[in-house]
This record gives C-alpha cells, sequence and structure tokens, in this order.
C-alpha cells in the first residue's frame, strides 16, 4: 500500500505533465477502440456465417442470373436439407441517400434456414399469407419510423418501376452480430409483374441459399451441385457462406488494411508520447534515486519505482479511453445509420485496449530504467540543488 502511495505521488508530482499525458492514452486508445470496431463491423457478415449453409451463384459473376428451374435440381443433391433463393433487388426508399439492403426471396425456406432473424408467430404467419407484404429489421424500421401495417414505396433500379409493399412485420436479430437494417419481400410479386411485361428476367433469380445435414459435406455438395450444370448455359459456383461473404470483404481489403495501419500508428504515437514523459521524470528524479541507492535500495526497486509510474499513467488512460469509446461508438452508430448495420465495441477490444497500455507502459519505461539504475550515485547526487 505504502508502494502504491508512492508510485501515485510521484506520478501527480507534475499534475499537468500527468494529466496532458493520460488524455493523451485516453484519445489513442479510444481510437485504436473505434478503428478496430469499425474493422470487426467489416466482419460481422463473416462472424454469423453458418457451417451448414452454401451460396449458389453464376460462375461468371454475381451480377449474372441464375434459372428458377435449378431449385428443384438442387433440393435432390444428396447431402441438400432445404433451399431457398434470392435477388438484390436495389430499391431506393425516397431517395438514394436512403440506402439498405433489399432483397426479394422464396421467403418461407428463407426464414427456415435463416432462424436468426426473428419474428413473432403472428407476424410471421401474415408475411407469408401476402406476396406484397415485406418485413424490415428493427434498426431499418426505427430509422424510417415504419410500423407494421405502413405502405412502403421502393424505386427500382435494377427492376425499373414503382413497386409497393406493405410492412407487415419487424425482425430482431436473435444475436447481436445479426444485421437489423434489412428488408425482405416476397420474390414471387415481382416476378409476375415481369412476366406480364413479358421481360427475359422472369423465373431469373439472382443466387441460392443451400441447406445442407453437415458442416463436412460442404466441398462434396458444392461439387455435386457445380458438375450438375457444368455443361449449361448459366453454369454455377458454390461456396460455403463465410467464404461468398469474405468475397464481399475482400473488396475492401485497402479499406481494411488503411484502418489497421492508422490503429497501429497511433499506438506507436502514444508510446512515443509516454516514454517522453517517463524519460523527464526520470531526469528530474536521479538525485532521488542516488540517495535511495546510499540507503540500499537496489537496481530492481529503483527500476520497480519508474515501472509502476509508467504503469500507472497508461492504465488510467487506457481505462479512460476505454469508458470513453463506449458513448463514442453510439454517437458513430447513429450517424453511420444503416451504412454500418452492426456496431458494438467487443469484449476482445477492451481486452486490447487495456493489453496495449501494458505493453506501452512496459516499453516506455526500458530507457528511463536503465538511466536511472545506471547513473553513478556520485553523478547522481551532483544534481541535487
Amino acid at each position: 500500500m505504502f508502494l502504491l502511495k508512492l508510485l501515485i505521488r510521484n506520478a501527480l508530482r507534475h499534475k499537468l505533465r500527468t494529466f496532458l499525458t493520460v488524455l493523451s492514452v485516453a484519445v489513442a486508445v479510444l481510437a485504436y477502440c473505434l478503428l478496430q470496431t469499425v474493422i470487426d463491423a467489416w466482419y460481422s457478415g463473416v462472424r454469423i456465417s453458418s457451417s451448414t449453409r452454401l451460396i449458389t451463384r453464376n460462375a461468371g459473376s454475381l451480377i449474372l442470373p441464375l434459372p428458377m428451374s435449378y431449385r428443384e435440381k438442387i433440393r435432390q443433391v444428396d447431402g441438400v436439407k432445404n433451399v431457398s433463393f434470392g435477388v438484390f433487388f436495389g430499391g431506393v426508399y425516397i431517395d438514394e441517400k436512403n440506402f439498405f439492403p433489399n432483397f426479394g426471396g422464396e421467403v418461407k425456406t428463407f426464414l427456415e434456414i435463416y432462424p436468426e432473424y426473428v419474428l413473432t408467430p403472428e407476424d410471421k404467419e401474415e408475411f407469408l399469407k401476402d406476396k406484397r407484404s415485406a418485413i424490415a429489421g428493427q434498426k431499418l424500421a426505427n430509422q424510417f419510423s415504419w410500423k407494421k401495417g405502413d405502405k412502403i414505396i421502393l424505386k427500382g433500379t435494377i427492376y425499373p418501376g414503382q413497386w409497393e409493399f406493405v410492412i407487415k412485420g419487424i425482425y430482431k436479430g436473435r444475436d447481436r452480430n445479426v444485421d437489423e437494417t434489412r428488408f425482405f419481400f416476397h420474390w414471387d410479386y415481382i416476378n409476375e409483374q415481369l412476366k406480364k411485361m413479358q421481360s427475359t428476367r422472369a423465373d431469373h433469380i439472382g443466387f441460392y441459399i443451400v441447406e445442407i445435414t453437415a458442416p463436412e459435406l460442404a466441398a462434396v455438395v458444392s461439387e455435386r451441385i457445380d458438375s450438375m450444370f457444368k455443361n449449361s448455359i448459366a453454369q454455377t459456383h458454390t461456396e460455403t457462406e463465410k467464404a461468398f461473404q469474405l468475397g464481399f470483404v475482400s473488396m475492401s481489403d485497402s479499406i481494411i488494411m488503411a484502418l489497421s495501419a492508422v490503429s497501429y500508428i497511433v499506438i506507436m504515437i502514444i508510446l512515443a508520447v509516454v516514454a517522453n514523459t517517463i524519460n523527464m521524470s526520470t531526469r528530474e528524479r536521479i538525485g532521488e534515486y542516488a540517495v535511495f541507492k546510499t540507503l540500499g535500495f537496489g537496481g530492481l526497486k529503483i527500476g520497480g519505482l519508474i515501472l509502476g509510474e509508467s504503469l500507472i499513467i497508461t492504465t488510467v488512460g487506457s481505462m479512460l479511453g476505454i469508458v470513453l469509446s463506449f458513448p463514442a461508438a453510439e454517437a458513430f452508430k447513429e450517424k453511420v445509420g444503416t451504412t454500418i448495420p452492426v456496431f458494438y465495441i467487443t469484449g476482445n477490444t477492451i481486452l486490447e485496449g487495456l493489453f496495449i497500455s501494458v505493453i506501452v507502459g512496459l516499453l516506455a519505461s526500458i530507457i528511463p530504467i536503465y538511466r536511472g539504475v545506471r547513473t553513478p550515485i556520485v553523478e547522481g547526487l551532483r544534481r541535487i540543488v
């Protein structure tokens, strides 16, 4: 207890300098936590991917369609438990700035394959009955103040026209990682209109979602599906849901690398700041350490005093930065809206912030400890005024 009081008094001997250093550490840890949370958000779709779900798309490109007739053939493949399909609709709500993911699909099987999208039994029943109905995530509904029964008009971009939907339910995510900013509707509603217009897009979808009976069958089932359509006009490429999501993430590799680089640069800067503070403190106390040595204090105890002061400053700053990161994350989430649908600070990020404070405290004290321990007693006593 006496040693702790001594370390605190040493740290507070120059209150302004200590305060500014602690504040610098707090800002650095805050920045690191936010940057890492943005990176985590980019990988949120990967984290919730199921090992029993496969995605089958056109082998040429994701934007090329597949015939709806493939569905029954895929269902007959050994190891396949259920099959659904979806289409990236690309509809615009009121204004192009109101971007959110909107998909058409076979909703009954979709909800069976994705139990993480939770609807009340009543809402689910109403949604399945009405082809013009749609469901929206809780965050999306909150953003636009939607409620059950509201009529929503999406302006088609990929599929031109004004498409009217009725909200029949607001889904919630089973887990925190589930995206609650999506909009789902019956593809049959759009497909029927395409048939009336004699469009070549009728009876075509964007991708199939294949549920398999066991994760270890993923490679085998994928090969079976692709070989089935190998010589067809629309050849397929089947991969795990995780690989499919990673394909989207890989498009932003340069951004993710830049964010990671910035987060580590922040750590290096704060290391320099703390090292400078501890170095100044040690240089001012060389005379005191010389007196300690004459009283029998060894190098280990002198080094412990310097290291302890460094760790106190970095730990307090780190804890302050972590505490501030929560309201900062909430404010950031409000600003970005549906652009980053899943954004929260994880336990791993908090532990990383604390770990960084310890590492910075250790590294920043290495040179000051060396000076404090190696400076001869006579030279140290000369600095006493």
